[in-house]
């Protein structure tokens, strides 16, 4: 760090000497990160901890515009909690269920008090004392009972803040304003130093916050269907405007650069095939101007990572859309007014309805056995290894079903031909299958798979859709693998170890010790070893819960061989067992549930639908259009 930069920061440190975050900026400075980059990170982490900001450092290193002084922008919101806040998180679901998206639901529920604005990263702090001083002298003004009255039409549905609450509103946001402008303007004096590109710069810092003077109002719809507004006016008049309800004043800000983007969620990995393309982790945000994307090829985007700051070429089809506040930072909040007594109890006693109730469901024991999603040799039999493989015995992706890559083994490609990966269809189906079990709100609180990388996969994806993938860990489980009579190689594959299926980005418990090692296993066991090993190895995994649904990632013959021995039946015949695995699809399933009261469990219907799809034959554009 330079000389000058670094007493003019002392300047500035020693003006705000007493706030939380001047130890973080000290300890990040004595790391040798530049003020600028310091300042700019704490900005867009929302000046938390050491961890977050460090963090954003190092992923942005090679971010292009790291160096520019770009400020973040800021709003002001009040937002709705308790029980007025619970109706209207009610309301997103249903609308967006019944009705579709709509510009609504990119935003949360809440009431604009100053729109955006720009503050530089060295001033967020005297944001943050404005919000404080403001908030302590509001505190108990904002009346515990909204005043709203319900507005719509063809393209807007909303609640109106009645005159005597919003003028309450309306002068927070004029102090708050009013506070901020003169914090900034008391340290204007003091000269702020920059370096930028090797030149160092000293420039004042102005910040001028507009508090919002419109018709408040809480937004519910907006720029919806016109054939969806009666729908919408009658869910919106389940939503009791009178509900207890405590407001909160809540300091966002967002990337203004980035304003007038479509945001993109990763819904896959992708490692970049070229330079010029740019790397996707499952969950990356992406910022996608679609004006500029004329010359791109078809299938492709060009975006920038919220999380690198990098920009590139990116398949869209590895994407989703995503909220437009998904990227947006949570900096601090005051909450101005505490429920009514009567709003309490109510809440409260409604609260803990709601979590006996979800008690009553998640007490009984689960257990959600299910096969594996769509494997590649299913789709294109025996010959989709020799497809695939160049003469230099690297991976090549001959079809749209193959996936784009395979991940690292260390004897290479050639073990995949007996342990073969999802199709790319067997990808989709697996986190769709996750998405339907979190709609409804399937508490699965342990997942076990197969060792074969098709069921780690498999159960990788259903947690993505589950929105679980770095809560819930893998625990692999040789003894869940399939009949080993079945297997086409007479031997035991060679499957991946913990180590390359975590560098390959699958969350594997390390720690979990398995039941049956792959040493354990048999090549073409009989039927009574298998039915032996299936019955011990559910029972021990099982017992090791008192709550909660166990989810099982294994193969077609999961379904009959690990729940008959729960539900206390005998092993089928063995030819009729044989029978039974054939009808089995992909990602078929079963469902256990324990009746404690009767000491006993039963098969009962899947918490979700069965995902039914048609064939879809390779097509040669030559000899059917060409040569027909």
């Amino acid at each position: 760090m330079a000389v000058a930069e670094a007493q003019l920061y002392a300047k500035v440190a020693n003006k705000v000497k007493n706030r939380g975050t001047c130890s973080i900026v000290e300890h990040l400075l004595s790391m040798g990160f530049p003020v600028h980059t310091v300042q700019k990170a704490l900005a867009a982490t929302g000046r938390k901890t050491i961890e977050d900001a460090t963090k954003w450092l190092h992923s942005h290193c090679n971010d292009p515009s790291l160096d520019d002084p770009i400020p973040q922008e800021y709003a002001l919101y009040l937002c709705p909690s308790g029980p007025l806040h619970d109706k209207l998180q009610e309301f997103w679901r249903e609308s967006k269920r019944q009705c579709a998206k709509n510009r609504a639901h990119e935003i949360f529920p809440h009431i604009t008090l100053c729109d955006f604005f720009t503050c530089e990263d060295q001033k967020v702090e005297f944001l943050y004392e404005a919000l404080k001083k403001v908030g302590d002298r509001f505190l108990n003004t904002f009346p515990p009972v909204p005043s709203l009255s319900l507005h719509s039409s063809t393209s807007y549905l909303g609640f109106f803040v009645s005159d005597s609450h919003a003028n309450i509103m309306k002068e927070f946001a004029v102090a708050f304003a009013s506070e901020a402008s003169a914090l900034a303007e008391t340290s204007n004096s003091i000269r702020i130093a920059s370096c930028h590109r090797g030149f160092l710069t000293t420039h004042f810092i102005n910040c001028h916050v507009k508090p919002c003077i419109k018709q408040l109002h809480l937004t519910l719809a907006h720029k919806f269907s016109p054939h969806h507004q009666k729908t919408l006016e009658q869910l919106a008049r389940s939503i009791n405007p009178g509900e207890g309800c405590q407001w909160i004043a809540t300091l966002y800000s967002r990337d203004m650069r980035f304003v007038h983007y479509q945001t993109l969620r990763a819904v896959f990995q992708y490692k970049p095939q070229n330079i010029d393309e740019l790397m996707l982790n499952a969950g990356d945000l992406i910022f996608v101007d679609r004006t500029q994307q004329s010359d791109v090829s078809e299938g492709w985007v060009i975006g920038t990572s919220h999380r690198t700051g990098c920009r590139g070429f990116l398949p869209e089809n590895y994407t989703e859309r995503a909220n437009e506040s998904d990227t947006w930072v949570k900096h601090r909040l005051v909450k101005l007014l505490s429920i009514t007594a009567t709003g309490i109890h109510t809440y409260l006693v409604k609260s803990v309805t709601k979590m006996l109730a979800f008690q009553n469901v998640t007490v009984r024991r689960g257990l959600l056995v299910m096969r594996h999603g769509e494997r590649l040799d299913q789709v294109f039999g025996k010959s989709w290894f020799q497809q695939c493989l160049m003469a230099d015995g690297k991976y090549q992706r001959v079809d749209l079903n193959f996936p784009t890559s395979l991940p690292k083994r260390k004897d290479g490609i050639k073990n995949y031909e007996y342990d073969p990966p999802l199709s790319y269809c067997g990808i989709f189906q697996s986190r769709l299958v996750g998405e339907a079990l979190l709609e409804k709100e399937v508490a699965v609180n342990s997942i076990y798979s197969s060792p074969a990388l098709r069921c780690i996969q498999t159960a990788h994806h259903i947690l993505q859709g589950l929105k679980l993938e770095k809560r819930i860990k893998i625990r692999l489980e040789p003894g869940l693998f399939e009949w080993t009579k079945w297997e086409a190689s007479k031997i035991i594959p060679t499957f991946m170890t913990p180590k390359e299926l975590t560098e390959a980005m699958y969350n594997i418990d390390t720690s979990y010790r398995c039941n049956v090692p792959v040493a354990s296993l048999v090549p073409s066991e009989s039927y009574e070893e298998y039915v032996s090993r299936c019955s011990a190895v559910i029972r021990q995994i099982v017992d090791a819960y008192t709550t909660g649904t166990i989810l099982i990632v294994g193969h077609g013959s999961s379904l009959d061989s690990f729940t008959r021995p729960v539900v206390g039946l005998p092993p089928r015949d063995s030819s009729e067992f044989a029978h039974l695995v054939r009808k089995v699809p992909s990602l078929g399933m079963c469902f256990c549930e324990e009746l404690k009261e009767e000491n006993r469990w039963e098969l009962i219907n899947p918490p979700v639908k069965t995902l039914t799809h048609g064939a879809n034959a390779a097509f040669n554009w030559r000899s059917g259009i060409l040569d027909g």
